[in-house]
Parts: structure tokens; C-alpha cells; sequence
């Protein structure tokens, strides 16, 4: 409804989509929107100045509200894939990160400009556009091994920080952490156990 409210405005020519524009059935399915503060209704003032410029009875007019706007941008920044069209390319492996992990991750990924050591790059969009699956609980990413060593360096920072559990059981899952290296003692990422597909070698 936002949509088809927002393409009639773009041509409207007095900023407020009018009753001649669309049809009385669209007018009624507007009332939810408009309940909910995505749109507005013009009120009689609004209407008579419609009106006059249009020179002909305006009985109805509505617009987008900046909420509606922002919902707009938000529904149309989204991922478009469904969970289950979550597949991984060529050197990419499925990621499932707990609740928990995912917001470990976006700290990591919204410190970008601030750390030493940044995301890998392109980890910031496959965040952004990540798929939750209500019935599992977890967010799901496709992401190459370089970007899977990243998301283990964000939860090597989160350890030291707050808690273990996300990094511990990140490594467990996809074989990778951080531990600092015996001869400089700068964390390095240590492949865990023998793991199918990993390419990750090890830093120590």
C-alpha cells in the first residue's frame, strides 16, 4: 500500500495523491496506513486549497507521512531472499549465528573505521542483508573464508570484552578462533580440528 501510495505521488502535482488518481477501493485500503501514522488524510482547509488549484471538488487526498517514508526505505533496503533461498556460492559456506553472536558481529562491523584490524570486506552487507530463521533461532549469512575468519576475530573481541560463550561456541561450530601467538603474542586465527572445506591455515 505504502508502495502504490508513493508511485501516485511521484506524479502528482500538488505533493497529495487526489480521489481522481485512484479508486474508491484504494481509498478505504489507505485507512490502516493512515491509523497507523504512515499516511494522511487531508483535512477540509487541505481540501479546499486542493481544490482551487485543481479547480474541481476534492473530496479526498492523501500522502505519505515521513514514517512512511522511512518504512518505505526500510522495506526496501531488506534482503530479498527468504531463508530457505539462503544458498552458498562458489567458496562460500553457510553461516548460523545465535541471536547473541549476531549482535556480537554488528558491533564488530559497525567499529569498521575504528579498528586496526577491520571487517573483511563485503562481511558489513552479508550483516545487513542476513536472514533469520524463527524456527532454528539464528541469523544465516553466506560468507567466504576470509569473512568467516573475520566474524571470529569481532567475537575474539567480544570475549575479551564481555563474554566467551559466543567465540567458544563459534569455534566449535566452524573450526576457527583467535589465540595469541607464542613467539608475538598478537592474536592469530588457529584452525580447530579438522574441518571440511576450511582453507583457513594456521597462525601459530
Amino acid at each position: 500500500m505504502l508502495e502504490v501510495l508513493h508511485e501516485h505521488e511521484r506524479t502528482a502535482r500538488h505533493a497529495w495523491v487526489l480521489d481522481e488518481a485512484v479508486p474508491v477501493s484504494f481509498q478505504q485500503r489507505v485507512e490502516p496506513v493512515v491509523r497507523e501514522g504512515l499516511a494522511e488524510l487531508a483535512d477540509t482547509n487541505t481540501r479546499a486549497e486542493l481544490s482551487a488549484l485543481v479547480s474541481r471538488p476534492v473530496r479526498w487526498a492523501a500522502r505519505l507521512t515521513c514514517h512512511g517514508r522511512d518504512a518505505l526505505a526500510y522495506a526496501h533496503a531488506r534482503p530479498l531472499a527468504a531463508p530457505d533461498e539462503h544458498q552458498p556460492g562458489p567458496g562460500e559456506r553457510l553461516v548460523e549465528l545465535r541471536p547473541a553472536q549476531m549482535g556480537a558481529v554488528r558491533v564488530f562491523v559497525s567499529l569498521a573505521k575504528e579498528l586496526a584490524t577491520a571487517p573483511a570486506d563485503g562481511l558489513a552487507e552479508r550483516v545487513r542483508t542476513a536472514s533469520f530463521s524463527r524456527t532454528d533461532n539464528r541469523w544465516r549469512l553466506c560468507l567466504t573464508e576470509e569473512q568467516i575468519v573475520s566474524v571470529a576475530y569481532g567475537l575474539y573481541l567480544h570475549r575479551l570484552t564481555s563474554s566467551e560463550a559466543e567465540a567458544n561456541r563459534f569455534a566449535r561450530d566452524y573450526g576457527v578462533t583467535f589465540r595469541p601467538s607464542p613467539a608475538t603474542r598478537a592474536p592469530v586465527p588457529v584452525v580447530i580440528g579438522q574441518r571440511t572445506g576450511s582453507s583457513v591455515s594456521d597462525g601459530v
